[in-house]
């Protein structure tokens, strides 16, 4: 007979503290869009109910929903503040997190996000706001149908817009591993921002297409492309950059631009950037920077995937995956440094004055 697995000796989280952690949750939760039973039967978790548990998962980096489950079973804290009234069998807790509660997330999500920007500093705020885009592969397994990608390997993608000037997510999306990633560019910027791409973002097409939305990009682009110079600006001798106008990308008949935009040819180290944008607003210095600020989303990516630990997976559907890892990871970016302060707490300590996050900026 195989022994019931034994809880792993771990941090205490007392109800104080909890109450601190999730403290920015307060005025949200009673506005957020109400979680109701889709049939006769009452939920056997209410929507708070699950967004503790799941906080708690991270918290305490479970690797599965039976470790959870067996926590809230077992631990006195978790049991009388995590785990709903009557308890959760791991079969109502599965169903809750693959089926239930994504729009509920996304509405907690888009109001933290809301209350870090009015908190937080704004960087750069010469240039513009900036949006930082990329995509990212998050491993799947076999058994998760929908994160289609490559025989014999699944995988999901996140595509993220990341808010540069304040160093946190903005917008994200998740798909199957090899959906394109150049239309959600569209989906990401709002008028008036600038999007900071890659070379895999260069599409002609899509240039003209953002300048008609009026939403602006700083993307950098292959070094053999074809340009047509329509008026070339002076550049200064000292600088790194070497080139600087007003082009059509692209052959003539073939997917060539049909407005016009501005390059700049710059180079860092020996090697020579290429980027395209519609900025002329700024100098070709400040294009170049903006460009190098695109590198704080991959910074993020690393941060995410090395401290949050999201190879761990709590749900296997499509919707699940949203949940687990799209949302709740975002609520920690905001608690993840309150929660290094709280580690000691006491419940004789009472209540703790909050402590401003650090933001995930690196140096220009």
């Amino acid at each position: 007979m195989k022994m019931p697995r034994k809880l792993s000796p771990k941090k205490s989280y007392f109800a104080p503290s909890f109450k601190q952690i999730t403290k920015p949750l307060t005025g949200i939760l009673p506005n957020i869009p109400r979680l109701d039973s889709r049939g006769n039967r009452p939920l056997k978790m209410t929507f708070e109910d699950q967004l503790n548990a799941l906080i708690f998962f991270h918290l305490e980096e479970h690797t599965s929903a039976r470790h959870l489950i067996q926590t809230l079973e077992e631990d006195d804290f978790a049991r009388t503040h995590i785990a709903p009234e009557d308890g959760i069998s791991r079969s109502s807790f599965s169903e809750a997190v693959n089926e239930r509660g994504l729009e509920q997330f996304l509405a907690v999500f888009q109001q933290l996000q809301k209350q870090a920007c009015s908190l937080l500093p704004k960087k750069h705020s010469k240039l513009g706001e900036l949006v930082s885009i990329d995509g990212s592969l998050i491993d799947s397994v076999l058994s998760m149908a929908w994160a289609d990608y490559r025989k014999g390997s699944k995988k999901a993608r996140l595509h993220l817009g990341f808010n540069v000037n304040q160093g946190i997510p903005q917008k994200l999306f998740l798909t199957d591993g090899k959906a394109d990633e150049r239309p959600f560019v569209h989906e990401i910027l709002e008028p008036g921002q600038t999007g900071v791409m890659d070379r895999g973002y260069q599409h002609h097409q899509n240039f003209d297409q953002l300048q008609e939305e009026l939403k602006h990009f700083v993307c950098r682009i292959k070094g053999n492309t074809h340009k047509t110079c329509l008026e070339k600006y002076d550049v200064d001798p000292d600088s790194i950059v070497f080139y600087d106008a007003k082009v059509l990308l692209g052959q003539a008949g073939q997917k060539q631009t049909k407005k016009a935009l501005r390059l700049v040819g710059y180079t860092v180290d020996g090697t020579k950037y290429w980027v395209a944008t519609d900025r002329f607003d700024l100098s070709a210095e400040d294009i170049a920077l903006i460009y190098k600020l695109r590198w704080e989303i991959e910074k993020f990516f690393g941060w995410w995937k090395r401290h949050l630990r999201v190879y761990h997976l709590i749900a296997r559907s499509k919707h699940g995956e949203h949940v687990s890892i799209k949302r709740v990871r975002e609520l920690r970016i905001k608690i993840q440094n309150e929660t290094r302060e709280l580690e000691n707490v006491r419940p004789d300590l009472g209540d703790l004055n909050s402590q401003n996050s650090e933001t995930l900026h690196a140096s220009p």
